[in-house]
């Protein structure tokens, strides 16, 4: 008895200090998951805790539940839109991203340690994917908001590329130990049955789990553990059949979280819970199997191969990945950039540890180093590196509270409330005249405590109104309730007002147009005709130039351009601000013609 308090004890301490660390680091910027690491190495045989723990089976098993544990809150938290913009470039990644990835390091640990070629291609397998855990952490905790195409490559990519890192790791072990029992065919046949039974069970897992959760009413904490639950028997089911495990949860929790009535908002903040214990329990207990002095002694050849992996490999396979697609060189840098390593490498450097080869343990360590290194250098300047290269959507404060309506249709939408603050453009409007996003509706106002008549109610900064709207125009009702930032530069604006997507782009053109206009783009509407120039499916804040005319896409319904910001020529503004009053005129003029389809303002994106 008195042992096993003394290990609750100590883990829970453990757990605790890695938690309380945590947050006073994260006010500098280091991600919660090092100090994790940092606090199980600690806690282990170098540090001042002293626990000897070397059960490599128990670190494995751990690890891979934790994984799908995260792969599935990460699935239900993508949205299937994102794919619209993402799937292809992000299985690009996964896929190639990931093979040229492993043979680039391979290649260079080979020469860097003094070990055979096979055994660094396995080096490069291990470390050759990102990880979700990392990713979605450091997204989430970050604070930052990334360009939608941006931050949608990334987490698609981290939830499915951990197959091929698999396949990769699992083959080259067997052609290692074993060369003469693989052929190209043996090859091509795991591969597509690693991918097609991981893909093919886990969507059909997924619908079956799906009409499960919404057939069932229990009380938010049972629905997430029966989520978790339900996802984990998908990944055993799907590894038992041969088939990724991996990939199936996170299709499976995609397929569940984009069904309107399968998890509540309640459901989400639980599994979110859950999501950190594994991932603080797994980093703890990979904390604790590493011994530091021996990644000391090899820190040197590990550091150059961790610095290869971030500035060679990486950053050539992302490039060559996205060859076929629309990404500028800054939005390729960052996406380069965020290659987080995480717990996919360590515990993948398990494998050849559970079968005793040679060298194994040299592997092991190095993933580790390479580990380290990148949580160090890369997850402390994630917000660094997404402002350095222009890939941040505009800031705006969130909604006191947001609540998600069970049972309507995409877009979902949501009860929000926010605060009216102090020289806010609603400030000292009637509550009933508003003019409000589309789809959008002013419930109640609420103040001193009571509720004021909408006809009666005139708003001031401190009322509480509760506001009936879809998701994704959030950024809008927090320009209009929240108070605005201070304007940008005149010659740093994105755009100078609003139009509707249904604007005639000929009726823009006479106004403000370097060029005639073809026949086709005379009868096109704004939205038409951006979407014909576009050589992708846009996001927000995508921007394309028409007959002169800088068009910046400022909110979008599915796969509609609803909303568009127009940035006028600079000789415009210049002749508006010398009070000649004729830009002024045309602004106007425009704006009733296109309809601004909600809040305008100079400078702001949608």
């Amino acid at each position: 008895m008195e042992s096993i308090e003394h290990t609750i004890l100590l883990g829970a301490v453990v757990m605790t200090a890695g938690i309380l660390l945590g947050v006073f680091s994260s006010r500098f910027g280091v991600p919660f998951l090092l100090v994790f690491l940092g606090v199980g190495m600690a806690a282990g045989v170098d540090g001042p805790g002293g626990i000897r723990f070397s059960n490599t089976w128990l670190s494995f098993l751990v690890g891979n539940i934790a994984l799908a544990v995260i792969l599935l809150d990460g699935g239900l938290r993508t949205r299937l839109a994102t794919f619209r913009v993402a799937l292809r470039p992000s299985l690009s990644l996964a896929t190639f991203g990931v093979a040229i990835t492993a043979g680039l390091v391979g290649m260079f640990a080979s020469w860097m340690l003094g070990i055979d070629w096979k055994l660094g291609l396995l080096l490069g397998a291990i470390v050759g994917s990102t990880d979700a855990a990392a990713v979605f952490s450091l997204l989430n905790s970050s604070g930052v908001r990334l360009k939608e195409r941006v931050g949608s490559v990334l987490e698609i990519e981290s939830g499915i590329n951990d197959p091929m890192a698999i396949f990769l790791t699992l083959t080259l072990i067997e052609w290692i130990t074993s060369p003469h029992g693989l052929s190209p065919g043996a090859l091509i046949l795991r591969l597509v049955v690693q991918f097609g039974v991981g893909g093919l069970l886990g969507a059909a897992l997924g619908y079956c789990l799906a009409n499960v959760m919404e057939r069932v009413n229990v009380a938010e904490g049972l629905q997430a553990i029966l989520v978790c639950a339900g996802g984990c028997m998908v990944w055993a089911i799907v590894q038992t059949a041969g088939g990724s495990g991996f990939l199936a949860i996170y299709l499976a929790g995609v397929i569940v979280g984009n069904r309107e009535r399968a998890v509540s908002e309640d459901t989400m903040r639980a599994m979110d819970g859950m999501a950190w214990l594994a991932q603080s329990a797994m980093f703890l207990l990979l904390g604790l199997l590493v011994a530091p002095h021996r990644i000391w002694e090899i820190a040197l050849p590990a550091a150059a191969v961790a610095l290869f992996l971030m500035f060679v490999a990486r950053p050539v396979a992302v490039w060559m990945s996205l060859l076929p697609f629309h990404f500028n060189a800054r939005e390729k840098g960052f996406i380069a950039w965020m290659g987080l390593r995480g717990a996919v490498p360590i515990v993948l450097s398990l494998f050849p540890l559970l079968r005793g080869m040679e060298d194994s343990g040299l592997l092991f360590r190095v993933a580790f180093a390479v580990v380290l290194a990148s949580l160090l250098c890369q997850g402390t300047t994630v917000a660094l590196a997404a402002r350095m290269a222009r890939v941040l959507r505009p800031l705006y404060n969130e909604p006191l509270s947001r609540e998600r309506l069970r049972g309507t249709q995409a877009p979902a939408m949501e009860l929000m409330q926010f605060q009216v603050a102090a020289n806010a453009p609603v400030e000292s409007l009637r509550a009933d005249r508003l003019e409000l996003p589309l789809r959008s509706q002013l419930m109640t106002v609420v103040r001193d405590g009571a509720l004021v008549p909408l006809d009666r109610a005139i708003l001031r900064a401190g009322d509480t109104v509760s506001v009936l709207a879809p998701g994704g125009v959030v950024p809008v009702l927090s320009r209009l309730f929240l108070t605005p930032g201070p304007p940008p530069a005149w010659d740093q604006v994105t755009y100078d007002f609003l139009l509707s997507g249904q604007a005639r782009l000929l009726e823009v053109a006479a106004l403000y147009g370097a060029r005639a206009l073809t026949e086709a783009e005379r009868l096109r509407t704004l939205e038409q005709a951006m979407l014909a120039v576009f050589q992708s499916p846009p996001v927000e804040g995508d921007a394309v130039e028409i007959a002169g005319l800088r068009l910046t896409v400022t909110r979008m319904d599915g796969a509609r351009i609803v909303q568009v910001g127009l940035l006028l020529p600079r000789s415009v503004v210049a002749e508006a601000s010398d009070g000649k009053g004729h830009g002024w005129h045309r602004h106007s003029r425009a704006r009733q013609e296109g309809g601004s389809g909600g809040s305008g303002g100079s400078g702001e994106s949608g």
